[in-house]
């Protein structure tokens, strides 16, 4: 059963400039919930109690949007605004949070080792925040499911336009025993695009084995010397050539955070989701398609 699930939430939000200068791009709100929460909850959803996030220098916000606020929460009681205080405390106590503080950004492949001894020797799930799913099912109990029916890792996978391959790992397929369901053979990271071996882009979302971190750790290693990245689609190529690594085309809308269109779209996509919102979006719609 997964248990633990990986955040990393170390990076500086370049391309959110100026918004992220003092807040933290996984504070950023989808309607009135921060990207982090929103996050926390689909693992929580899926049934996922204890929450690893790795963090850098400038991310104290996070900490304290999943701690108890004694303050607010008494100022908020005495204005007779109990839905709101018991609210926070539901955030507060979501799941155990632990935070890892990552020294330097050195690659995805570095956020995941930084948390290996917190999520010890098990499987384990990772969820960046620039990705955000709208699906029936959470895309994490997709991959779960699908870990718990067949062994080994898992990525998602959503099939990309030609011309964006080179922006993603790419899954090298061997076979594909059920729809939407497939066995990888490799991995390859930002791959040109007359040479990736698939239309298939791993996205922000993997259940993964513990025997990685060795993996990892090797990278690590050979990159010592050199300072460069270690990159996670690295370990996963190595798992896959184990046969232990798994793909699923996930069923859902994926927005990628990573970009103000993405962003936006997911903001309108959820705000749709509740009616007071509708009511009031759909006239500015009107307005402004005339």
């Amino acid at each position: 059963m997964i248990r633990k699930v990986v955040i990393p939430a170390a990076g500086l939000g370049t391309r959110f400039l100026p918004a992220t200068k003092a807040i933290p791009k996984e504070m950023l709100p989808i309607v009135d919930v921060p990207l982090i929460q929103v996050v926390v909850e689909e693992a929580v959803a899926c049934g996922i109690d204890q929450v690893v996030i790795i963090t850098g220098r400038g991310k104290d916000a996070i900490a304290d949007h999943f701690d108890i606020s004694f303050e607010l929460e008494e100022v908020l009681a005495r204005r007779g605004k109990d839905d709101l205080v018991r609210e926070l405390r539901r955030i507060a106590t979501l799941a155990e949070v632990v935070l890892v503080r990552q020294g330097e950004a050195k690659g995805l492949g570095h956020a995941v080792l930084c948390a290996h001894r917190v999520v010890g020797d098990e499987p384990f799930a990772v969820v960046l925040p620039d990705d955000i799913v709208d699906a029936e099912t959470p895309c994490l109990k997709q991959l779960i499911d699908l870990h718990e029916s067949h062994g080994g890792g898992v990525v998602a996978l959503e099939k990309m336009p030609r011309e964006r391959l080179s922006s993603y790992g790419i899954a090298d397929v061997a076979s594909s025993p059920a729809p939407r369901t497939h066995k990888l053979c490799g991995l390859v990271e930002k791959p040109p695009v007359d040479r990736a071996p698939s239309d298939l882009a791993i996205i922000g979302r993997y259940i993964l084995p513990p025997d990685v971190f060795a993996h990892l750790d090797r990278i690590a290693a050979a990159k010592s010397e050199s300072g460069g990245e270690i990159q996670l689609t690295d370990a996963l190529h190595a798992l896959a050539k184990e046969g232990k690594m798994w793909g699923l085309e996930f069923l859902g809308q994926r927005f990628d955070m990573g970009t103000p269109a993405g962003f936006l779209g997911a903001n309108l996509t959820f705000a749709m989701k509740r009616a007071p919102l509708r009511a009031a979006l759909a006239p500015m719609f009107e307005k402004m398609a005339k």
